[in-house]
């Protein structure tokens, strides 16, 4: 892998070899060679020394508690492919993972067209599962949302699961443009979209299976987004690109807000050649926040640190 994005990290749940999960967008090797291009592909690690960056372990075919899973050896294999067939899919991009139990769940979009910068449209976005610590994953076709009726808010998204029986799903729309929607749906349920709430701020209520119930929680532009509980506010945290594309955050006491000013975090001015995506580390839930930063220019990502006032 010479380069990659995104870097969305999840703890892998597992109490006996507990690891952080970072799945990656579109990711190159040697680009003179055929085939070097991989859709996404996944890394673990299971180094909490975070002020030194992030260790990773060399990966294997067959260990699925390795750095990577592999294709051969010395080559991180696509974990997420193909679902259905359409006339146009540029690219399958993960945009959420979090663990239930020992069991994985990414949220992924298939990419229809690149467009403008920062603009893009989306066939469909559906949920991936792994239940042997990411190195195999098979995807629910009863997942899918096609861009209609709602769910063209849910076409990328951020997950958090509090502790309360539910797993939280934040939703924006293709691009980098749009508001931040949410849903929830029981923690064991998280495959059936038939069992989502939607949240609706002018009812002050969670309305079932009907995702053009959900209204904003967070006003757009909001770009790539994470989410976590961060102990040290006793608040929930979302960071994300603003229309500026800085990095800021956002704090409320529940997942649906009421969603404090934007904190900046990173100004894109302070590091040049286009910064995106930020995606906050599991590990880090305190004063130290820390956080991975995809740089255009380089296309490759960055480990991020802030010390939360």
């Amino acid at each position: 892998m010479n380069g990659a994005d995104l870097g969305i990290m999840w703890d892998n749940g597992d109490p006996f070899n507990d690891q952080v999960l970072i799945a990656f967008g579109d990711t190159f090797g040697y680009c003179g060679l055929p085939n070097e291009h991989r859709y996404n592909t996944l890394f673990r690690s299971q180094d909490r020394d975070l002020a030194r960056g992030i260790n990773v372990a060399n990966g294997s075919v067959s260990d699925p508690y390795s750095g990577s899973p592999l294709w051969q050896p010395g080559y991180a294999k696509q974990i997420i492919n193909k679902l259905i067939r359409v006339p146009t899919e540029e690219s399958i991009i993960p945009t959420a993972g979090i663990s239930v139990g020992r069991t994985q769940y990414v949220n992924f979009m298939s990419v229809k067209q690149w467009g403008s910068p920062s603009q893009w449209t989306t066939n469909y976005s559906a949920i991936a599962m792994s239940r042997d610590n990411g190195q195999n994953w098979g995807i629910y076709p009863g997942t899918i949302r096609t861009p209609a009726a709602g769910n063209e808010n849910f076409q990328q998204g951020a997950f958090i699961r509090p502790g309360d029986g539910y797993v939280y799903s934040f939703g924006t729309p293709p691009g980098r443009d749009g508001a931040a929607y949410l849903a929830r749906v029981p923690q064991g349920l998280v495959p059936d979209l038939t069992k989502y709430q939607y949240w609706n701020s002018d009812a002050n209520a969670w309305v079932p299976n009907n995702p053009s119930a959900a209204t904003p929680v967070i006003p757009g532009p909001v770009s790539e987004m994470s989410a976590q509980y961060n102990t040290y506010l006793k608040q929930y945290l979302v960071v994300y690109c603003n229309g500026s594309n800085d990095v800021v955050a956002r704090t409320a006491p529940t997942p649906q807000g009421p969603w404090g000013p934007e904190q900046m975090l990173v100004s894109s001015m302070q590091i040049p050649g286009g910064i995106y995506a930020p995606y906050l580390h599991p590990w880090s839930t305190g004063k130290d926040v820390y956080f991975n930063l995809s740089l255009w220019s380089a296309y490759n990502v960055m480990l991020m640190h802030t010390a939360l006032p």
